[in-house]
């Protein structure tokens, strides 16, 4: 089974290498690495560039944001399994891609496996700032604000061809959109892989404090979008992550 991962990035210069690395350390074989520049001025190019004999697909290019540069990973890719991998972030260990594919295995009729990921400071020491534990799906918990961890969730190429790529009406939380859109409109059998999945810095592409309350605000708007209890759904989210932060 082949698994695509995609990574896209814009001037990452400090931690692209470390994100690489990660992928190409897992130690399951047939990975398909796909690497979305959206034309880095700071040296991001050069680094990705000498791992140009172990990326699979590799493009510079200006694009219109994060989630068009993933739409166009996601149109490139040719996995079976088609995951993301953020600039910021690694995996946790290098066993990860084998678990899930694992769970995808002894879940034949799953199309979806997400995990659990663990936040840590953006510096050499890397204290864990956030647990972020999934905890097992049920489809209710979707109307509470509740969603997988994104970076965690990989998804059958086959339900994405179906249910499509992110919405680029929505700049910052189309992630978002993207997950309600299969979870609670289509309501795909999704799978809980209980084990650590990522691990995301602080104030990456994912978890910068500037951008929480623009976040905030399209978080409402999407909820709203596909019917649900716009402001609680919201509330309850922000509540919930909250109580995720390590002391």
């Amino acid at each position: 089974m082949k698994v695509s991962i995609i990574t896209i990035c814009y001037n990452r210069k400090n931690t692209i290498a470390q994100c690489i690395e990660s992928v190409l350390n897992q130690n399951y074989a047939n990975i398909e690495y796909i690497v979305i520049d959206g034309n880095s001025t700071d040296g991001t190019k050069g680094i990705i560039q000498a791992y140009s004999d172990k990326i699979t697909q590799y493009i510079s290019e200006p694009d219109k944001g994060m989630y068009d540069a993933i739409n166009k990973g996601l149109k490139m890719a040719t996995g079976d399994i088609i995951g993301l991998m953020h600039s910021d972030d690694e995996f946790y260990d290098a066993a990860v891609v084998s678990k899930i594919v694992t769970a995808f295995d002894r879940n034949t009729q799953t199309e979806g496996v997400y995990g659990d990921g663990i936040y840590v400071t953006n510096d050499a020491e890397e204290k864990i700032v956030r647990n972020r534990i999934g905890g097992e799906y049920v489809f209710e918990k979707l109307k509470t604000g509740w969603l997988p961890l994104h970076p965690t969730v990989y998804f059958r190429k086959q339900v994405i061809e179906k249910l499509g790529v992110y919405d680029l009406n929505f700049k910052i939380a189309s992630d978002t959109e993207f997950l309600l859109r299969y979870l609670f409109v289509n309501k795909i059998k999704l799978v809980y892989l209980s084990s650590y999945v990522v691990k995301m810095r602080m104030g990456g592409l994912s978890t910068s404090y500037k951008r929480a309350f623009e976040v905030l605000y399209e978080d409402y708007r999407i909820y709203k979008y596909h019917g649900l209890s716009a402001f609680r759904a919201v509330f309850l989210k922000k509540l919930l992550a909250l109580k995720q932060y390590i002391n």
